[in-house]
C-alpha cells in the first residue's frame, strides 16, 4: 500500500512505540519489538508498507547509523585508551579474522568454489553496531564487558573493509587472472579508504570545536551537532569511504579536544531515539522472508559458521590480552548482529562474482535476518550474566 512520507513515517513511530511496549512484556529488548514491529506492517507479511515506502524513507537509516557511530566516537575519551590499550584492536582482529577464515575454510570442504568462499567468508567479517548501543542504552549497562563491546564493534568496521579488500583482489585474480591489475594498489584500497575515512572525521572534529566556541546556545549548538554529523556523512559518501568509521572519528576526535563534547553527547541521547525507532522498524521491514527457502547449503554454513568464528576469536583474542574472565566468556555472543556493512559488502560482491551475485544476496539478507532477531537477546543475555546490567 502506498501511503505519503509523512503518514509511513507515522505508521512506523506508532508500529516502534506499541511493539516496543510489547517486548517490555515478555523482558525483550525494545529492539526486538522494532524489528519484529517492521517486519509485520513491511511487504513480507501485510504490506502496509510497501516497498517505495521503504526505499524513500531509506534516508533515516543512514542519519541513525551516523549518530550511532558518532555515539561511540563520543565514549573513546584518552583515559579510557589507557585504560584499556590494545586489547579491543587484538580482539576485533581475532574475532574477524576467525570468523572469516572458519566460513571460508567450511565453504570449500562443503564443496563450493575458491572465489565464493573467498568473497563471501570475508563478509562475515562484519558486525552491525547499531543493535549493540540500543540494548545497551535501554539497560543502561555500564562495566568490562560493555566498554570492550563497543571499542570492538567500533574497530570491527574498519577490520572487516580491509578483510574484504584482500578478498576482493584475490578474487578478481582467481576469476580473471589476464586482467591487467595492479594488485598492490588493490590491496592498499582498503587502507587508503580508511585513511580517507580518518582524515574527514579528524578535519570534521577540529571543525567542530571552533564552531562550538562561536555558537554557545543550545538551539545553536543542536543545530550544528546535526550540521557536523551531516557533513561527516556527506563527504564520505562523496569520496566513497566508510561514513560509519568517519562519523566514529569525528566523535573522538570532539571528546577529546573539547569540553563542550559532553554537551552534544546529552543532546544526542534527547534527539536521537525516534530517529533509532525509525531505523530499526524499517529495517524489519526491509526484511524479506520469502528468500529464506532459497539459501540451502551455502547460507546455513555461512549463517553458523559465522557465530562460531565470532565467538570463538573473540574468546582467543580476550585470553591472549588477559582480559578479565566476564569478558572472555560474554563478548563473543554479543558481536553476531550483521546489517549495513555485510549488505553493502554484498553489492560490491555482486559485481566482483555476478554468476553468483543471487546466492551471495539470499545468503547475507537471510543471515541478516536471523542475527538481528537473535543478537539484541543474546546481547540482553550476555550483559545480565555478566553483571552489567539491572535487566531480569
Amino acid at each position: 500500500m502506498d501511503f505519503g512520507t509523512l503518514l509511513s513515517a507515522s505508521i512506523i513511530l506508532f508500529t516502534g512505540l506499541a511493539f516496543g511496549k510489547l517486548m517490555t512484556l515478555f523482558r525483550l529488548p525494545n529492539v526486538t519489538g522494532y524489528l519484529l514491529g517492521g517486519l509485520i506492517i513491511g511487504p513480507s507479511v501485510l504490506g502496509i508498507l510497501s516497498v517505495d515506502s521503504v526505499e524513500t524513507l531509506g534516508i533515516i537509516s543512514q542519519v541513525a547509523l551516523a549518530f550511532i557511530a558518532f555515539t561511540i566516537g563520543l565514549s573513546f575519551k584518552r583515559a579510557y585508551f589507557k585504560r584499556v590499550g590494545w586489547a579491543p584492536i587484538v580482539i576485533a582482529v581475532f574475532e574477524a579474522t576467525t570468523a572469516v577464515l572458519l566460513v571460508q575454510i567450511s565453504l570449500l570442504i562443503a564443496g563450493f568454489e575458491l572465489p565464493l568462499a573467498i568473497l563471501l567468508g570475508a563478509i562475515a567479517a562484519a558486525t552491525a553496531p547499531a543493535v549493540t548501543i540500543m540494548v545497551i542504552e535501554q539497560y543502561k549497562a555500564k562495566g568490562p564487558v560493555t566498554d570492550m563491546l563497543l571499542s570492538v564493534v567500533a574497530v570491527d568496521d574498519a577490520i572487516g573493509i580491509i578483510l574484504f579488500g584482500f578478498a576482493a583482489t584475490i578474487t578478481q585474480t582467481l576469476v580473471n587472472p589476464n586482467a591487467s591489475t595492479n594488485v598492490v594498489l588493490s590491496l592498499l584500497n582498503p587502507f587508503i579508504d580508511i585513511i580517507f575515512a580518518l582524515i574527514i572525521g579528524i578535519i570534521v572534529g577540529l571543525l567542530m570545536k571552533y564552531v562550538l566556541k562561536i555558537f554557545t546556545t543550545r538551539n545553536s549548538r543542536l543545530t550544528a551537532l546535526f550540521a557536523g554529523v551531516f557533513l561527516c556523512t556527506g563527504l564520505s559518501i562523496t569520496f566513497g569511504v566508510s561514513d560509519l568509521l568517519a562519523n566514529m572519528t569525528f566523535g573522538l576526535v570532539l571528546t577529546n579536544i573539547s569540553l563542550e563534547a559532553q554537551v552534544m553527547d546529552e543532546m544526542t541521547e534527547y534527539i536521537t531515539p525516534p530517529i533509532y525507532m525509525m531505523f530499526f522498524v524499517l529495517s524489519g521491514a526491509g526484511l524479506q522472508l520469502s528468500i529464506i527457502p532459497t539459501v540451502g547449503l551455502l547460507g546455513i554454513t555461512y549463517i553458523v559458521l559465522r557465530v562460531v568464528g565470532k565467538m570463538l576469536g573473540a574468546y582467543l583474542g580476550a585470553r591472549v590480552m588477559k582480559t578479565p574472565v566476564s569478558v572472555r566468556k560474554y563478548l563473543g555472543p554479543m558481536l553476531i548482529p550483521q546489517a549495513g556493512v555485510a549488505i553493502g559488502l554484498t553489492t560490491v560482491a555482486q559485481q566482483l562474482l555476478p554468476t553468483y551475485a543471487a546466492e551471495i544476496t539470499a545468503v547475507v539478507l537471510v543471515g541478516t535476518l536471523i542475527y538481528e532477531f537473535i543478537g539484541p537477546v543474546i546481547t540482553k543475555i550476555s550483559l545480565h550474566k555478566a553483571g552489567e546490567t539491572n535487566a531480569k
